[in-house]
């Protein structure tokens, strides 16, 4: 992760429900990809390598759901 991201999630994490809702939204209006085709492609890091790994070992991780149902669930349906 690089120090722009920690800096936002740090941000995120030390603002209240209320903040934090509020940049939810923006950025499923403004920053969202609204398919899978604008998602860039890009090489797995180290920490993607690590929660592979951890999907091969673990069989807690092993429980998915649709896509249609993940978009329910952050509420982005189309």
């Amino acid at each position: 992760m690089n120090a722009i991201k920690e800096r936002i999630m740090g941000a995120v994490t030390v603002m209240n429900d209320s903040d934090a809702e509020k940049v939810w939204n923006f950025v499923v209006k403004n920053l969202a990809p609204r398919s899978w085709n604008e998602i860039e492609e890009v090489p797995p890091d180290e920490w993607d390598l690590k929660m592979l790994n951890d999907i091969d070992e673990n069989p807690d991780c092993h429980e998915f759901v649709s896509q249609d149902t993940l978009l329910k669930e952050l509420d982005l349906t189309l």
